[in-house]
């Protein structure tokens, strides 16, 4: 019998990268989405028919239990959560309740339906926030710096209590910066691109920005799910840094994505104390040795031409 997983968040730009990856290793692919008037379902439409969507929300225990007991998925991948680090301090409760007890209510699912499902947690980079070490590994001490950061440290730290009180094969994967054409144009890589294509077709005359001197260790979204499928596959669970070791700047993102556009990005961006975070990550980078050594994991496309693909399927999009 194929392998069945269900993805939290799968209509996100991870969760439809992992659901394609997951297709062509054969699974059954089933999709929690939250019960919504309006639902988009943009980046899965291409494989939507080959996948089972169902209703369940992060905020609801009982809805989690009941999917784990109808579909008896064998991986669960946590995917779904409030990401995006700027609403998280205008939404600070709501980020808390899906991005830290949205991680317990599901761990406390599979315990409750089935302790053998193996569980994957996305963790992230914003944990470590005003960093104690450079670069940042599994034993880097954290010290977030929004509600999303503080969020994240919690569904963290309750998938190591939960693998290590329950027995189950619980691993979190923490996630360095990682983008793609199907990135939220609220997050920066995607709103210079984005900016960058509308200002090339003569839509916009400038692109607002906040802090060009953010350092930050920016992947191929396509190459770090793949370290999530990896994760699953081991007879132990454990915890890993994915990222590609290179940091690159605010700055420097604006330079690449301009010049493959042939502009000159001096001449459109503006800083705006608008989109300065209350309290700034100023450098980010992991060290992804572990995920290397023990999943044989690596990353495939690098800073530059995730960038220049970006721009080009933004261009693209604006002339279709």
């Amino acid at each position: 019998m194929a392998k069945r997983a269900l993805i939290t968040g799968i209509t996100g730009q991870d969760g439809s990268y992992l659901a394609e990856l997951l297709l062509s290793e054969g699974y059954e692919v089933v999709g929690l989405m939250r019960r919504s008037s309006t639902v988009n379902i943009e980046r899965i439409s291409h494989i939507q028919d080959q996948l089972i969507l169902v209703s369940g929300d992060l905020t609801d225990e009982v809805s989690l239990i009941h999917v784990l007991r109808d579909y008896r998925p064998s991986e669960v991948y946590n995917l779904a959560a409030q990401s995006f680090v700027q609403a998280s301090w205008a939404q600070p409760v709501l980020t808390g309740e899906a991005t830290a007890l949205g991680v317990t209510r599901m761990m406390d699912a599979i315990r409750i339906v089935d302790p053998e499902i193996r569980f994957y947690q996305a963790s992230s980079s914003e944990m470590f926030g005003r960093v104690r070490a450079v670069p940042q590994n599994e034993g880097t001490d954290f010290y977030p710096r929004s509600p999303y950061g503080v969020a994240k440290v919690y569904g963290h730290w309750i998938t190591v209590n939960y693998r290590e009180s329950y027995n189950l094969h619980a691993s979190s994967g923490i996630l360095f910066n990682h983008e793609s054409p199907r990135r939220g144009i609220e997050f920066v890589t995607r709103k210079v691109t984005h900016g960058v294509a509308r200002i090339k077709n003569g839509l916009s005359h400038e692109l607002r920005l906040g802090n060009l001197e953010a350092q930050r260790d920016w992947g191929y979204a396509a190459d770090y799910v793949r370290a999530m499928w990896l994760m699953l596959q081991r007879e132990r669970p454990d915890d890993f840094v994915i990222a590609t070791g290179e940091t690159h700047s605010v700055r420097e993102l604006c330079e690449v994505a301009f010049a493959a556009a042939g502009l000159n990005w001096e001449e459109f961006v503006v800083v705006d104390p608008a989109f300065l975070r209350p309290a700034e990550v100023d450098l980010l980078v992991g060290d992804a040795t572990k995920a290397r050594n023990v999943l044989g994991w690596k990353c495939d496309v690098d800073f530059y031409a995730l960038i220049e693909m970006m721009v080009e399927a933004d261009l693209r999009a604006l002339a279709s």
